[in-house]
C-alpha cells in the first residue's frame, strides 16, 4: 500500500510480506493508520478528519493478489476494472470536505463495489471485534458462519417465512382489531349509497334542470319577446296594412329579380337577396313553433326546483365543492368498491387465519431444522476451538455453546415446546469459557478476561480459516492483555496461520512480532512543523533492536538484546 496525506502519515509505502507481516512502532506513531489505510482500501467510512492538515485529499493505493477466476476477480471485472496477471490495482481518495472516490483496476466505481470485495479478500479483526464477541447475537452469527450450508439452507426459508408470516399476521391484526371502526364504515357508506340510489341522478342531469329552470322561471317575458320577433318578420293577420320584414325583403327581391338580367353584380345580390328571405322565413317559422311549446306551467317549474334540491342535497354531502352531480356519481362508483371489500372482510380474516396457522407450522419444521443444525455445529465448532486454545497456552480451558429458547405461548413449536421466535429463528445461543478444570462453563462475556478473549477470538479466528478461508487476515492488537508465554504461543499460532494466508498483525508484544516473516516499523519524526511517518523494513541489528525497545523499552539493553535475540531463534526453530 502507498499512504499519502492521512493521519500523521505524510507519505509512506507499506510492503506486506506474503506471509506473516507484524506492525510496530511507538504509542501514537501511526500503526493504526495502517489498519484504517487498509479499511479505506475496502469500502470503510470516509471520515474527512483523517486528512493530514494543511492537505487537501488523503490517497490510499493498494495492490492486490487476486487468482484469476475468484470471486473478486469476477466482481471487479463486472465493474468494468482490469486486472493485470493476477493484480488488482485498487485507490481511493479521501477530500478535506468528505467527498469520496473509488477506483478499481484503472475504473472509477461506487464505494459500495469496494466492501463487496473486502468480504472476499480481507478478514479484519481488532479489539472492537472482541467486544462484538461478547454478545450473543455475535456468537449465533459465528456459529451459523461455521455451520456454512447446513445453517444457510433452512435459514433462507425460514427467513421467507417469518416476512411473509410477519405481513399476515399485520393485516390480520389490522382487521381484527379495527373490525368496530370497519364496520361503522360500511354503515356510513351504505347509508350514502342508498340515499344516492333513492335520487337516482343521471350524469349531466343538474346542469340540464338548471337551464329548465331558468327557462320556466322566465316564460312571459320569453313568450313576449317571441310573439314580437315573429310579428316583425311575419306580420300581424290582424292588421293587413302593417309593414314586416318578410314582406319587405320579397319586394326588394322583385326589384332586384326584374333587372338582373343587365348586370351579373346586381344579379348575384338578388341571390342573397333571395337567401335572406328564406332565413326569414325559417326563423318566423321557429318563433312561431317556439311561442306555440313555451311551457309556463308553474306546476313543472316547481317539480323541477324540487328536484333540483334534491340533487344539491346529495351534491353537498357526497360531491367536490362546484363538481355538481359528476363528483356524487364518482363517490358512489368508489364507495360501491370499498363497501364490497369491507364486506369481504370476514372471508378475507378466515382465508389469513389459515395462512397464519400453516405458516406457523413452516416456521416449527424450520426453526427445528435450525436448532438441529446448529447443535451439531456447535459441538464440531466448541471442539475446534477448544484444540486451538491448547495451542495458546489455555490447555485446559473448554469452550462450549449454550442453545436453548424462551418459552412463550405465542410461538412456535421446537423440540415439543412452544417457544419464542425471530428472523433467525427460536436459538439463543451463547459461547461459554470453562478456563480450567473444575470451572463451571460461564459465558465468555463473565467468565474471560482481556487476555483470555483475545485468545478465544483468535482461536476462532483461525478455526474459520479452516472452513471459511480468505487470502488476508488483519488483527489490530488483539494480543491486547496477554503476556509471557501465552504472547509467545499467540505468534507461534499466527506463523502456523500465515502458511495458508496472508497475516498482518499490528502489535506491542515482541513476542508475537518475533514469530513474524516480516517486521515493519511505524516511526515518527518532528522537524518542528510538520509530522511524518515513515514505514521501513525491519532486518538484522535493526529487528533486534526494536523488539529490545519493545520488550524492555531500551534498544541498546545487553539483557533485552539478548531476550529478542532468544525469541527469534526461538521463531526461527519453529518455523
Amino acid at each position: 500500500m502507498r499512504i499519502r496525506s492521512l493521519g500523521v502519515i505524510d507519505d509512506a509505502v507499506v510492503e506486506l510480506s506474503p506471509g506473516f507481516t507484524a506492525v510496530t512502532g511507538e504509542t501514537g506513531a501511526g500503526k493504526t493508520m495502517v489498519v484504517t489505510s487498509l479499511g479505506l482500501l475496502l469500502g470503510g467510512r470516509a471520515d474527512p478528519a483523517l486528512v493530514r492538515i494543511g492537505a487537501k485529499s488523503a490517497v490510499v493505493e493498494g495492490r492486490i493478489g487476486v487468482p484469476a477466476g475468484a470471486p473478486a476477480a469476477v466482481r471487479a471485472e463486472e465493474a468494468g476494472a482490469e486486472l493485470e496477471d493476477g493484480t488488482l490495482l485498487i485507490s481511493r481518495t479521501v477530500s478535506a470536505e468528505g467527498r469520496s472516490r473509488a477506483h478499481i483496476g484503472g475504473r472509477s466505481v461506487p464505494v459500495g463495489v469496494l466492501s463487496e470485495l473486502a468480504d472476499e479478500l480481507v478478514a479484519v479483526h481488532g479489539q472492537t471485534d472482541q467486544q462484538g464477541l461478547l454478545r450473543p447475537a455475535r456468537q449465533r452469527e459465528a456459529l451459523d458462519r461455521y455451520a456454512g450450508g447446513a445453517v444457510s439452507g433452512p435459514h433462507t426459508k425460514y427467513a421467507a417465512a417469518y416476512r411473509r408470516l410477519r405481513s399476515v399476521a399485520t393485516e390480520l391484526d389490522e382487521l381484527t382489531t379495527r373490525a368496530r371502526e370497519r364496520a361503522q364504515e360500511a354503515d356510513l357508506l351504505r347509508f350514502g349509497l342508498n340515499e344516492i340510489a333513492g335520487v337516482e341522478p343521471r350524469a349531466g342531469e343538474d346542469v340540464e334542470l338548471a337551464a329548465e329552470a331558468e327557462r320556466l322561471g322566465h316564460a312571459e317575458a320569453l313568450a313576449s319577446a317571441a310573439s314580437v320577433a315573429h310579428t316583425a318578420l311575419a306580420g300581424n293577420p290582424e292588421d293587413p296594412e302593417g309593414v314586416d320584414a318578410t314582406t319587405l325583403v320579397a319586394g326588394a327581391g322583385r326589384a332586384l329579380d326584374a333587372v338582373r338580367a343587365h348586370d351579373p353584380a346586381l344579379a348575384s345580390l338578388a341571390d342573397r337577396m333571395g337567401e335572406i328571405s328564406i332565413l326569414l322565413g325559417d326563423v318566423a317559422g321557429e318563433l312561431a313553433g317556439y311561442a306555440d311549446n313555451l311551457d309556463a306551467d308553474p306546476l313543472r317549474l316547481a317539480a323541477v326546483e324540487e328536484r333540483r334540491a334534491a340533487l344539491t342535497g346529495l351534491t353537498r354531502k357526497y360531491g367536490g365543492t362546484g363538481e355538481g352531480i359528476a363528483a356524487v356519481l364518482a363517490w358512489s362508483e368508489e364507495s360501491a368498491g370499498r363497501l364490497t371489500e369491507l364486506e369481504g372482510d370476514d372471508d378475507r380474516i378466515g382465508e389469513l387465519t389459515v395462512e397464519r396457522d400453516a405458516l406457523r407450522g413452516e416456521l416449527s419444521g424450520l426453526a427445528q431444522a435450525l436448532t438441529d443444525a446448529r447443535t451439531e455445529a456447535a459441538a464440531r465448532f466448541a471442539e475446534a476451538v477448544t484444540e486451538e486454545l491448547a495451542s495458546l497456552a489455555m490447555p485446559h480451558a473448554r469452550v462450549s455453546f449454550a442453545i436453548g429458547q424462551t418459552e412463550d405461548p405465542e410461538g412456535v413449536e421446537v423440540g415439543g415446546r412452544t417457544v419464542a421466535y425471530g428472523p433467525h429463528g427460536a436459538d439463543e445461543v451463547e459461547l461459554l469459557l470453562a478456563p480450567h478444570p473444575g470451572a463451571p462453563p460461564r459465558p465468555i462475556a463473565k467468565g474471560a478476561s482481556g487476555g483470555e478473549l483475545s485468545r478465544v477470538m483468535l482461536a476462532v479466528e483461525v478455526v474459520f480459516a479452516g472452513t471459511d478461508p480468505v487470502p488476508t487476515y488483519l488483527f489490530d492488537e488483539v494480543d491486547a492483555g496477554v503476556g509471557g508465554k501465552a504472547a509467545v504461543e499467540i505468534g507461534r499460532r499466527l506463523a502456523k496461520l500465515a502458511k495458508t494466508a496472508q497475516v498482518v498483525v499490528v502489535t506491542h508484544l515482541p513476542q508475537v512480532a518475533a514469530f513474524a516473516d516480516r517486521q515493519l516499523l511505524v516511526e515518527k519524526t518532528n522537524d518542528g512543523s510538520v509530522t511524518r511517518s515513515g514505514v521501513t523494513v525491519l532486518e538484522g541489528e535493526d529487528r533486534v533492536r526494536e523488539l529490545s525497545r519493545m520488550l524492555a523499552g531500551q534498544e541498546d539493553s545487553e539483557t533485552a538484546r539478548a531476550h529478542a535475540e532468544e525469541l527469534l531463534a526461538t521463531a526461527r526453530a519453529d518455523g
